[in-house]
């Protein structure tokens, strides 16, 4: 028997889990701290990681002491950032595992902190793929009151797909993402950058390296036919 909960509706997180735009974000954040003189590290990151694009630059601001407010630091950050999110690529696993459980109907969903112009962007190049998701919930979504770490983005997703949260299966890599997930009610799967501590996950449902090591049949979803 299963030592988790039998799912059937699935949400995912996006950048830094289904597309490789985390890489960018660090890029950029650590090019506009060293114009200050300030270092933009991993201890930093966890804490900015998977929030709206606001709060992880009001964050970011006053861990570094920045001479800037977060509006001022989201002009700069978004100057560079722009210019990278239409080179967004999957991240391996993303295609097989969304495309597979398409093929047996399981209900999916998109809820990310990044805002509608930005998810344009990072999508740009991949748009057959993301009309598999049922909805896509964006983090300017007027119905969200609060971001993650609040569960708002995550109830919303589950009730457009018609599902309770304990039917759902969240996948993250942030720990704004996996606390909003547990928050809501729901089973989370955290795929961590490899740079961070795997302890910082704790109370994930389980944590693996990749996508491609997700193995659905454990969640009594459809096994992959190898």
């Amino acid at each position: 028997m299963s030592k988790f909960p039998k799912i059937t509706h699935v949400i995912y997180d996006l950048d830094g889990l289904l597309l490789s735009t985390e890489t960018f974000h660090t890029k950029v954040n650590q090019t506009i701290a060293k114009r200050y003189g300030k270092t933009f590290d991993k201890s930093i990151k966890s804490k900015t990681n998977g929030r709206n694009a606001f709060d992880s630059a009001q964050i970011l601001v006053e861990m570094l002491q920045l001479p800037l407010t977060p509006q001022e630091y989201m002009q700069q950050r978004n100057q560079l950032i722009y210019q990278l999110y239409p080179q967004a690529q999957p991240l391996a696993g993303a295609v097989g595992l969304t495309k597979h459980l398409a093929s047996y109907q399981i209900p999916q969903a998109v809820a990310t902190s990044s805002a509608s112009y930005p998810f344009e962007l990072k999508t740009s190049h991949h748009q057959e793929w993301f009309t598999l998701f049922n909805c896509i919930v964006l983090g300017d979504d007027p119905a969200i009151n609060q971001g993650k770490p609040a569960p708002d983005i995550f109830l919303i997703a589950a009730e457009r797909l018609g599902a309770s949260p304990e039917q759902c299966l969240v996948f993250e890599d942030s720990i704004a993402g996996m606390e909003a997930a547990k928050a809501a009610g729901m089973s989370v799967v955290v795929v961590p950058d490899p740079n961070m501590e795997r302890e910082l996950y704790y109370s994930a449902n389980q944590v693996l390296k990749s996508l491609e090591d997700f193995e659905p049949q454990l969640w009594q979803l459809p096994a992959f036919n190898y």
